[in-house]
């Protein structure tokens, strides 16, 4: 049945805990793991569980995104395989934007009705895991359900941000509340495996993924034809009218990218020795756009738990527990650490560097800290720069970054000038003499091209 199943992946809304990473761009646009966009986790799982028709649908800040998804997702004229763009519309029944998940899917029906199916799957596009629908689906259907939720043990703190429910002894859900309040937790503790106790998840979160049967979907929009959303709305309403609600429960790893400092521990957890988000298999792939760049250079760096993405050229002394995106440029005895670089979107010829003589090299520049901080793409960081988060730090907000739970994110583009100091100070552990690391620009010859007094290096061309 996977053929007559539709997915839908919801392009997200205004994404103000993901600022300013979204402030240009929709949260399922913004980049992970040095080459990939979240949008890429939902369609990737997918491809790789046989689900084949897939509609994005997009409101916020799509651009981006849209433009992503067209140069990505392409299939054969023999496929009936598709990644199409539902974008919000003003129609004949509707004036208004996508008001919320169910409205969103409610808006697009009128599209879904020309296809031929018997299941919808909605899902999230801010979300990282690898799952495998067609067992959920088969699930689904064996238990002939009329919804089916994936659900996740979570731990207190966690659940005020989830739908929670509690299930009866055949997984099917009796009552569901929407991010409820920390008081009202006692009252919502479920049954759960002895290690999910020994890590306090006592809650049952919904995972935002669901699995609707065509008939059953369409009537709740015909009953509740006001209802905006699925948590809030459309599923407490479904389990009160006595349909079959069930649950799918996943053990797998999944984290929702909901704010910055979630967004940041999802990346460092992909530098540890063995991430529990596997982008090293042989069937669980991840697809995203095929650049065509050149492999990485590097230069005498330290790399140590680094993931570096292609068409990198480094000179830096030492990456370490970092994420580094596809075309960064890192300048001389410059240390990252616990950090984001999400590189460029493109390369700067030498004709636009030798243009630009009053303002930096697109890239990191030399003798820099950069540490427990985002820099979103395009940025021009100059010499002897030090950026250094700190959860002691009060959040705070200027031109050119913000300060955001201790974690500096500098925005898509900003320029900060030579010797700049932002957040805490920290001193370069080096013995290297920053006059020598400048004069390697004399020394590696590139004749009649002298910059700032220094002979250019052809390897930052």
């Amino acid at each position: 049945m996977k053929n007559r199943t539709l997915s839908l992946i919801l392009g997200g809304g205004v994404g103000s805990r993901l600022y300013p990473l979204t402030k240009d761009r929709s949260k399922p646009a913004v980049p992970i793991g040095g080459k990939y966009r979240l949008i890429d986790i939902p369609i990737s799982n997918c491809l790789n569980s046989g689900f084949k028709k897939i509609y994005v649908l997009t409101q916020y800040n799509s651009a981006s995104l849209n433009q992503h998804l067209k140069n990505t997702y392409h299939f054969d004229s023999f496929s009936s395989a598709f990644v199409d763009i539902l974008a919000a519309e003003q129609t004949p029944s509707s004036k208004t934007w996508f008001q919320g998940t169910a409205d969103a899917v409610r808006q697009s029906m009128h599209h879904l009705m020309q296809q031929d199916f018997e299941y919808v799957m909605v899902l999230s596009g801010d979300q990282l895991y690898q799952m495998n629908f067609d067992e959920m689906l088969q699930n689904h259907m064996d238990s002939k359900a009329d919804l089916s939720i994936a659900t996740l043990p979570v731990i207190a703190k966690d659940a005020t941000a989830f739908g929670i429910m509690k299930v009866d002894d055949n997984n099917m859900i009796t009552r569901f509340i929407e991010k409820p309040p920390m008081e009202f937790l006692p009252d919502w503790k479920s049954e759960v495996s002895d290690d999910c106790k020994l890590q306090n998840r006592h809650f049952l979160a919904s995972m935002g993924i669901y699995i609707f049967s065509k008939d059953v979907l369409i009537n709740l929009f015909e009953e509740f034809p006001y209802a905006t959303d699925f948590g809030k709305e459309i599923i407490p309403s479904a389990i009160e009218r006595g349909l079959k609600v069930q649950s799918y429960a996943f053990d797998g790893y999944w984290t929702d990218i909901g704010s910055i400092r979630s967004f940041f521990e999802a990346n460092m957890a992909l530098t540890d020795d063995l991430p529990k988000f596997n982008l090293f298999d042989n069937y669980n792939i991840v697809y995203t756009r095929p650049r065509l760049l050149a492999p990485s250079k590097i230069f005498g760096t330290r790399l140590d738990a680094a993931v570096l993405a292609e068409g990198c050229i480094v000179h830096a002394r030492q990456i370490k527990n970092a994420v580094v995106g596809v075309r960064s440029r890192i300048g001389y005895n410059t240390t990252i650490e616990n950090a984001i670089v999400m590189g460029n979107d493109y390369y700067e010829s030498l004709d636009q560097i030798l243009t630009t003589k009053d303002k930096n090299i697109m890239g990191i520049g030399d003798n820099c800290i950069i540490k427990n901080a985002i820099i979103d793409k395009n940025c021009r960081i100059g010499h002897n720069v030090s950026i250094v988060g700190d959860e002691s730090l009060e959040n705070i907000e200027t031109d050119t970054y913000c300060l955001v739970d201790g974690i500096v994110v500098v925005k898509k583009g900003a320029a900060i000038p030579d010797v700049t100091v932002i957040g805490l100070v920290e001193e370069q552990e080096s013995k290297t003499n920053p006059k020598k690391v400048q004069q390697q620009f004399v020394e590696q010859v590139m004749p009649g091209v002298v910059l700032d007094g220094f002979t250019l290096d052809k390897s930052l061309l």
